[in-house]
This record gives C-alpha cells, structure tokens and sequence, in this order.
C-alpha cells in the first residue's frame, strides 16, 4: 500500500538515534499547524499532494473537522533526505486552542523540538506565547516558520520592504520571548534568525516554502516568490521550493536528535540520579541500557483496550518484557508496542530509545506513569505541569436514568484519557460534576459522551472558585469524637514567592526534603518549619512546628489525609483552596494506639484546619483570563465595551498601523458568551486569544452572592458555618 511504503524505513532508522527527530508543531489557534503537517505528511506519501491542506489529516476526529480545530495531538512519522541521509521524524500535531493547552503539555514531553508557526498576517498572539514558554519550560528546542505570506502580497499588497519590516518584527518578538523564558545558558543558543535558516516562510496553503539556505540552494529570491504569487504561479513555486523540504530541512539541521536532546533535558525533566545506570543510559539515549519510558498519553480503544502512548528515553520496549510502574507501585507486562502512522497504529516488534511509541494493552498505566524495567531502580519523571487549572464546571445527569452506569463507565474513560477533564460526584446532590479548561473543553466532553450513545442534561457553566484567607488565626484546638486527642491549629497566607513556585513546579510534594527545605528558607521560612513540612495539596502547605509530642509520626498519616481533605473542600463553599500555610502548633494524643485512629484525628484536624481559616477572614478567589484583542482602530470602541462591560480591566493599548492591541484581563465568571458579544461589537472584524492569567479575590459584595448560590447548588445551607460549629466542645 502506497501509505506504508516507508515503514520499513521507519523501523529501520528508529535504531540510528542521530537520524531521529522529535518533534512538534505548535501555534496559537487557526495559524495553520494541521495544514503544515498535511504538507509534510504528504512529502513521505502517506496522502496526496492535491489534498494536502485541505485534508487535515491528523484532525481524523469527526468533531475536529466539523470544528476545523485541533482537539487531541496526533502523530505519525515521517521519513526525509537530507544531504543524502535518510531521517525519521516523528511528528506531533498539538492543538491551539486554550482549553486544550494541557494536551500540549503532554505532547512537549515526548519530544526535543518545535516548529512554532506564526500567521504573518496576525503576528506572535497570546497563545503563541503561550506554547513558547510550554515549550522552553520542558526544554524543547524551538525554529520559526512564519505562515500565510501568500495573504501580505495578495490580500494587503505589501511592498517588499514593508513586507521585511513585519518579518523582522515578528523574528524580534520572537526572539523577546525566548530569551525571557529559556534557561538562561540556552537562550542565545537558541535564538532564531533568517541567516542561519533557523527561520523560514512560506504558505503551508499553498506548500511553498523559503528561508535563506534555500535561497542560496535553489537561486531563488524574494522578488520572484513575489512575482510568482501575483501572476498565479504559486503552484509552480510548490515545485520549485515546496514547503515539505524547507521545513523538514530546517527541523534536520537545528533540532537536535534524541541523544543531543536527552543529555540536555534529561537532568531536568526526571527526578532521578543523573549518575545511577539508569541515569547514564537516559543522558545517552542507550537502547541497550533499562527501559524507562514516560507515557504522554492515553487512548482507550474498545479493540486493544488502553494504548499507551509516549517517549522511550532508556532500553528497548519489546513484546512480553516486565516493567514496573512507579506511580502505581506495581509490576506488568508489555502485550503490544506499536507505533503512529496518522490515525493508524502499526505493530513493530520492538522500539528503541529515543522514539515516541505505543504499548497495547496495559491497563495499569496512566498519563504522567514513568515505567522502568522489572528489577531497576529508578525514579520518577518530574509531574507535567499544565498552563492552568480546571476552572469551569457543568453538572450532568442522564436523560435515563438506566444509563447511569454506563455515564459512570463513560466519564472514567475520558478522566483517564484526558487528565484535565475532573470529574466528580456530589454525595449530597448525586449530581456528576465535570470540570475542564473552559466552555469549548466541557462541549467536547459532552459530545464523546453523545457518540458514545448517552443522551444527558447539562447545567449551564459554573466557574470553580478558590477559597483563600487575608488573615492569620490560631491555634485553634481540634478534639478527637472521643476526646481524648487534641490538635493545634494554626493558619496563615502562604507567601506569594512560595505559591509562585510550587505553581512553578520548584516546590512539591514528593521532593527530597533536604532540598525543599533550602528553597523554603530561601523564601523566607525559618527553619524548624522548613524542615518538617509534611504535604503538599494544590497551592498549599502543611507543615508540623510542634516540640516533642508523643506520637506524633504514627498520626502524622491521618492529619495529612485530613489537610488534603480541607484544601480540596474549604469551609466556604467547599471549593478547593489556594495560598493556604496550615500548621500544627501542639498536640496531645493518646498512648493507646486503639483510641488515635483515623476515625478520631482525621476529624478533629480537619475541623480545626476549617474552624481556623473562617477566623483568618476567609476570601473567594476566581479565575481570570488574559485577553489579547487586535482590532482596527474605528471598532476598537466596540471592543473596549464587550471587555469593561464583563468586568474586564485594560491593561495597555498600543497601536501598529491602523490597527489596535488591545491587553486586559476578563474573570471567568463573565466571559461566557464572549465570542458572539465580540463577533457582533466589532462586526466580525476582531482577532483574540486568552488564556488563564491568575486567580484574584472577587470583590466583597460579589462573593457573598457566589458563596450563596454556589452552596444552594451543593444543597448545603445558604450561609457558611461559623468557626464555633466546628470546634468540638
């Protein structure tokens, strides 16, 4: 079959690692990364060249076509030649849109490198921003392919040099950005520029394609792209220099393959020893050292069940071999490997280091499971971290309620396939509570549970509050149902350092104490506190000061359970809190063991941990969204309404020719219906991006309203309980 003409190219470059590449397409939404992979998904034809652009191959989602948005990344591999070497390059195509930002995430993972694409028409957006910073957090190399220049010589008639001067604003921006989030020793390394071909043009459209090692390779200028385009001969420009071996040439010369990729990335993406044998094997991508790979994704297929899909950074994955999960802290066997051509997997019998893979058939694995070989020691990767937090949420019911197993079955799925998707059941309301990024991530959710054949009724979209306090309060005793255990609790504001970095991903849970430790006094903490924190849950610290109370490591089991019970339901309105420094100051417990079960000190510190925080003045935090609106200047007003008129505040506005830049920031809460608001405002003639910006108290008068309405919907009393209800007299 013509598609898999390659395969067996495929599965023999995978053994050359410095002929492998891993990479990415990312852009903000509608910039044209699913018509650039068709392109080069047809160079190594898998479809035609005729349909390439207009196929879109990889949104194979009935949904995303219907959309004509990316949902889910998708990828395939791809053979090129360059200087007379054969290369294999395995592609991920990532969604643009801001709900599905955590897909991106996962995809970064996997690989070395990205093609940031650019529209020149709309220049570096908001999310643009967005997936640069994803990509240099998890160290992943990027180049530049500015899209749709066809539009500047057909539709704005720029000259040449007015034409020179948006590329070189669009690379300067660029380049801004890089150095403000890439580590500090990579940043000049990595930065783009036309000379060295590390920046190219073209229309993915029309599969043409430039960059200045082209020019000198095929004599060509960029007088003649101009003259091409306006005489119609753009098809004649796609032979001449078609988009595909621009932009794979580019991916070969200035990504690095997985051995480069690795001894870079490797120390900071995984927790582990860089110098135990497992490390060495991962620093140089050893197909012959343990397995270890990471899984980025997974896909529950009713044919072969889970496939799990990620990136082999140590060993050989080969059918019936042992491994080990060390999220789940338990052994299983590897049935399938396969690897993507498309849609398609293909089963190969065995995938070395250094390529993106699928396992068949394990059911205990999980997005985020690192998997060692049976045998090996070794430690996790370091947790993904997603650009923001599930912040809007919808209640579901079945239609019929006959189907509420199979609703049960359905959403457990899809939390399992898509780890943004939270999903819940309220005990006192038996209603199943979905939360996602935003509207349009919850609208998929209910369409797969549509094709899935279940006809349900959702709620409206409710915003996820936070719940944080502006005072300190404490110690608050908490007693034990049996009286005979009491506990000091103490609360306070987490520092605004502390929760930046945990956000950050430099302070968590399951870090070497040691070295948690430093940081924290680095941040201001004293050091008896430091040392002994004891959990981490969310944006929030719990961490024992007491002195020399008995008994205090064997329930220190049952108070973390009852901190991460506290902060995941707050005593406002029982939405997760944030910011929060809970401590234990004193406690008495009993000698007999008998009497200081869970059942006595899960209560009486969760109590007390509640009954604390409603005397530390309680606040509500909401979500916001950062709002980036160009508009031309004569709608500009229009905007400036839809935005003030939702709450918005304007940040900055600056100008660029005739058309304005509009940056604010808008509160969930009211950005629902957004996009027909802007549509009809600025008659159509807006372009904007958002994404989630920060979490901010909501004002007085407003959060009264939210805690009311929100604990009506839990079927809880309209006011909150008073710090005496809880505390056991």
């Amino acid at each position: 079959m013509r598609r898999y003409k390659h395969l067996s190219d495929v599965q023999r470059l995978m053994w050359e690692p410095e002929q492998v590449r891993n990479i990415g397409i990312v852009a903000h939404i509608d910039h044209g990364k699913t018509t650039l992979t068709d392109s080069l998904v047809a160079a190594s034809g898998i479809i035609s060249f005729e349909h390439a652009g207009e196929q879109l191959f990889t949104d194979f989602l009935e949904l995303e076509q219907q959309r004509g948005i990316t949902i889910q990344t998708a990828a395939v591999s791809l053979a090129h030649k360059y200087e007379d070497k054969e290369y294999i390059i395995n592609l991920l195509d990532t969604p643009g849109h801001v709900d599905f930002s955590g897909d991106v995430t996962r995809a970064l993972r996997a690989i070395d490198g990205v093609i940031v694409v650019v529209d020149a028409v709309e220049g570096v957006m908001v999310q643009t921003e967005t997936v640069l910073r994803q990509a240099l957090r998890e160290r992943a190399r990027p180049v530049l392919f500015i899209n749709k220049v066809d539009r500047l010589i057909q539709e704005l008639k720029l000259t040449p040099e007015k034409m020179q001067e948006r590329f070189i604003k669009i690379i300067t921006k660029f380049n801004e950005l890089l150095r403000r989030y890439a580590p500090k020793e990579l940043a000049k390394e990595w930065t783009v520029n036309v000379e060295d071909g590390s920046v190219a043009f073209g229309s993915a459209k029309q599969k043409w394609a430039l960059s200045s090692t082209q020019m000198r390779k095929k004599n060509i200028t960029f007088k003649d792209i101009i003259e091409m385009c306006q005489s119609g001969k753009q098809d004649e420009l796609a032979k001449r220099s078609p988009l595909y071996e621009v932009v794979l040439d580019m991916v070969v010369r200035h990504l690095p393959n997985p051995k480069e990729a690795q001894a870079k990335r490797i120390p900071h993406i995984w927790r582990g020893d860089p110098s135990s044998p497992l490390g060495e094997s991962m620093l140089s991508c050893d197909p012959k050292g343990p397995i270890c790979m990471m899984i980025t994704d997974i896909i529950v297929d009713e044919q072969a069940g889970v496939v799990a899909t990620g990136r082999v950074f140590s060993g050989t994955l080969e059918k019936g071999k042992m491994v080990h999960l060390i999220g789940a802290n338990r052994d299983a066997r590897i049935q399938q490997v396969g690897v993507y051509m498309g849609p398609d997997r293909v089963m190969v019998d065995k995938a070395p280091a250094g390529n993106i893979a699928a396992i068949i058939g394990m059911k205990e694995a999980s997005v985020g499971e690192t998997i060692v070989e049976a045998g090996t020691e070794g430690a996790g990767f370091e947790e993904l971290r997603y650009v923001s937090e599930p912040v809007v949420t919808v209640a579901v019911e079945p239609k019929d309620y006959k189907e509420l197993p199979n609703l049960v079955n359905e959403l457990r799925k899809i939390s399992r396939e898509d780890p943004n998707v939270h999903v819940k059941i309220d005990e006192e309301t038996g209603e199943y509570l979905i939360s996602g990024m935003g509207e349009l991530h919850l609208e998929i959710v209910q369409h797969r549970l549509k094709e899935a054949g279940l006809e349900v009724k959702t709620s409206e979209p409710i915003v996820v509050y936070r719940e944080g306090i502006r005072g300190r309060a404490g110690p608050v005793e908490g007693k034990s149902p049996n009286k005979h255990n009491r506990f000091y609790i103490s609360v306070e504001p987490l520092e605004p350092e502390v929760v930046k970095a945990i956000d950050e991903g430099k302070i968590y849970d399951k870090q070497d104490k040691k070295e948690r430790a430093r940081m924290l006094r680095e941040l201001g903490w004293e050091t008896h506190a430091a040392r002994n924190v004891i959990c981490i849950e969310g944006a929030n610290i719990f961490t024992d000061v007491s002195k020399g109370v008995q008994y205090m490591r064997e329930v220190e089991e049952y108070a973390t359970e009852a901190f991460k019970m506290a902060m995941r339901e707050g005593p406002l309105m029982r939405e997760p809190c944030r910011g929060i420094k809970v401590m234990i100051t004193d406690a008495m417990l009993h000698e007999d063991a008998v009497h200081r079960g869970p059942a006595q000190v899960i209560p009486a510190v969760r109590r007390a941990i509640h009954a604390a925080m409603l005397m530390a003045n309680p606040i509500v935090l909401e979500p916001l969204l950062k709002i980036e609106v160009r508009v031309p200047q004569e709608f500009m007003s229009g905007a400036t309404h839809v935005i003030q008129g939702r709450r918005g505040r304007i940040g900055s506005i600056e100008a660029e020719e005739d058309i304005a830049i509009m940056k604010a920031s808008i509160p969930v809460a009211d950005s629902f219906g957004l996009a027909a608001d802007m549509r009809s405002q600025t008659e159509g003639r807006a372009i904007w991006g958002t994404e989630f910006d920060r979490f901010e108290p909501v004002p007085e008068q407003l959060a009264r309203v939210a805690i009311k309405r929100t604990r009506e919907r839990k079927g809880l009393k309209p006011e909150p309980p008073k710090p005496e209800d809880l505390i056991e007299r």
